[in-house]
């Protein structure tokens, strides 16, 4: 019998199989919970001598809280629409096996694989430091992004709220701001999203990777199916917000014959825009999903793992600005090329939909003089 002990050794490049056993990782999208790329030392489960049948448990998802000292993080990357975002939460438990913010984690000294989607941090404070900050007199008003690193609808928004609190804050403030989930919690803050919109204050990203049920509960296996999230589409649609589907990320071999699809459905919905972007693997994202790949879909692991390197120069992946959404080559090509024929064809927008900047004023606070005029 094999127990799991927190036995350290020195991380190398090649380490004996640590997959935990399936049913204590039920609905989980990591298999393993390897040490991020800054840790010294690795843990090992083996074999400690004592034949006794151990219980097996599930792993449950920890939260702790963290004082916020700054909410709004800023980017000048040229292959992002927008340069400055709010992410509420550290981690996700939606646990996405492909996520690129995984690696994220690594910075808290966690893992990058099952720590990501079950140690979480939630920021209670972050509407308050949001609302600080747009009042810095040097604050420039811009679309605010949220949701561009952790889905801000996981599953412990129904318990914390934090988005909806910043949601609140933006539209006192008349403050556009473009949301990316996959998430059905988004539906209960349809009151405050449709009364920015209204003011063309607001707009919405939904992402569908596929169509089918099966391979969605396999990739992503905390996330609302594909037709709840069609359904999402809907719902935002007629209550008057601007959505667009996102087909993000196709993964070559296993979901890009789908593209037309997917865009076909999410303009049914009523999506008026429409994105893509391909598998993405930086640091530790890349051996998950490889250790996914092999053991949910063995026949066709090579196959995606050979057109990844394709696309990057014979690597799995290449971070570079203008590379890391697309990739390169004949087959990334054609993704393209199917892409903006179906979305011609259905009559999608392309281009970032324009949000007002003018209307951000500052509402009057407690004890503040009112102005005469």
């Amino acid at each position: 019998m094999f127990h799991i002990s927190d036995m350290y050794t020195p991380i190398r490049p090649h380490l004996p199989d640590q997959t935990l056993d399936a049913e204590r990782r039920r609905g989980r999208g990591a298999a393993t919970n390897r040490p991020g790329r800054f840790e010294t030392y690795d843990r090992l489960v083996i074999d400690d001598g004592w034949d006794i049948a151990d219980e097996v448990t599930q792993i449950r998802t920890e939260v702790r809280l963290e004082t916020a000292r700054s909410i709004i993080t800023y980017n000048k990357s040229p292959d992002l629409p927008f340069d400055r975002s709010i992410n509420p939460y550290r981690g996700c438990e939606h646990g996405c096996v492909y996520c690129f913010a995984r690696p994220s984690h690594a910075y808290l000294g966690l893992s990058p694989g099952l720590d990501f989607e079950t140690r979480l941090t939630a920021r209670p404070n972050a509407a308050e430091v949001l609302e600080r900050e747009l009042r810095n007199p040097k604050y420039s008003v811009a679309p605010i992004a949220i949701g561009t690193n952790t889905d801000p609808y996981q599953p412990i928004e129904h318990q914390h709220r934090i988005t909806r609190a910043c949601l609140e804050v933006l539209r006192d403030y008349n403050h556009p701001v473009a949301i990316v989930t996959k998430g059905t919690g988004i539906l209960q803050d349809l009151d405050i999203i449709a009364d920015l919109a209204a003011r063309n204050l607001a707009l919405v990203g939904i992402s569908v990777t596929t169509l089918s049920p099966e391979i969605a509960r396999k990739m992503e296996p905390r996330v609302p199916g594909p037709a709840k999230r069609l359904q999402v589409i809907r719902a935002l649609s007629e209550a008057g917000v601007p959505t667009r589907i996102m087909v993000s990320p196709v993964v070559p071999g296993l979901t890009d014959h789908e593209v037309e699809a997917i865009l076909e459905a999410g303009r049914a919905a009523g999506a008026r825009a429409a994105s893509w972007i391909m598998l993405r693997l930086p640091q530790e994202v890349a051996p998950l999903v490889e250790d996914w790949l092999r053991e949910h879909f063995p026949d066709r692991a090579e196959k995606v793992l050979r057109r990844l390197r394709e696309m990057h120069g014979g690597k799995l992946y290449d971070a570079q600005w203008g590379k890391r959404m697309r990739g390169e080559g004949v087959y990334a090509s054609m993704i393209a090329t199917r892409f903006e024929a179906a979305v011609k064809r259905l009559g999608f927008a392309t281009g970032s939909l324009a949000l007002r900047r003018d209307l951000f004023a500052m509402p009057p606070r407690k004890g503040d003089q009112l102005s005469l005029f």
